[in-house]
């Protein structure tokens, strides 16, 4: 199976205009458009049910402490840990790309609804998919201009102060079940485990992404 995307390259950064956060230089952060990249695959295996597509940042924080302060920095020897970003499932076989904002434009504060989305395909037919929470709904818990369930895609808003760039790796796995058995409320990380012993074929890309001045600077 095969994934890519015509918004970036493999391995190169991520565009601003997909990220939740872009640098600005007086508040270091500006809300971004938000925009889900554009995704496409091919060479799916015989006996696909459907896909199941995972958005996660393997390079998050592991430690919060010097997140985002002045005056710190957030080292590149950190520990780090995952941060899904986007967990969308139910995918149908005859899918094979997702158009750029298709699924996100714009931050919606205190998240956008889920789990159930709609979309039409070319021909007029609808189709149901779910999308699980992702992880700004725990980061933002406890700020009351933020808080609330996350559902779908937010994109990039890595530590402006962390000295690692932050790797994001879309995930696509083709599975032999109609649905995933899932119900409800879901997270990125109880999607993953309900893959298992499900997968008939994967395919991943990466792009990269940075907040830090200096560091953006050496991706470009």
């Amino acid at each position: 199976m095969r994934l890519w995307s015509d918004t970036f390259t493999d391995g190169t950064p991520i565009p601003p205009e997909c990220a939740f956060g872009a640098i600005d230089p007086a508040t270091h952060v500006r809300l971004s458009t938000n925009r889900n990249p554009h995704l496409a695959w091919d060479d799916v295996p015989a006996g696909t049910q459907s896909l199941v597509l995972l958005c996660r940042d393997i390079d998050a924080p592991s430690v919060g402490t010097d997140v985002n302060q002045e005056g710190r920095e957030v080292a590149a020897s950190l520990p780090r840990t995952d941060f899904y970003h986007w967990s969308l499932v139910d995918i149908p076989v005859a899918m094979r790309s997702i158009a750029l904002g298709m699924f996100s434009e714009l931050v919606t504060p205190h998240g956008k609804s889920g789990p159930l989305v709609t979309f039409t395909v070319q021909n007029g037919t609808e189709h149901q998919l779910r999308q699980g929470v992702n992880d700004y709904t725990s980061w933002f818990q406890t700020d009351p201009d933020m808080a609330g369930e996350y559902y779908g895609y937010d994109g990039p808003c890595p530590p402006w102060n962390d000295l690692r760039p932050h790797t994001y790796l879309f995930s696509l796995y083709a599975i032999d079940i109609p649905e995933l058995p899932l119900a409800g409320r879901f997270t990125g990380p109880e999607a993953r485990l309900a893959l298992r012993g499900h997968i008939l074929d994967e395919a991943q890309i990466f792009g990269v992404y940075s907040l830090n001045p200096e560091i953006a600077d050496s991706l470009a």
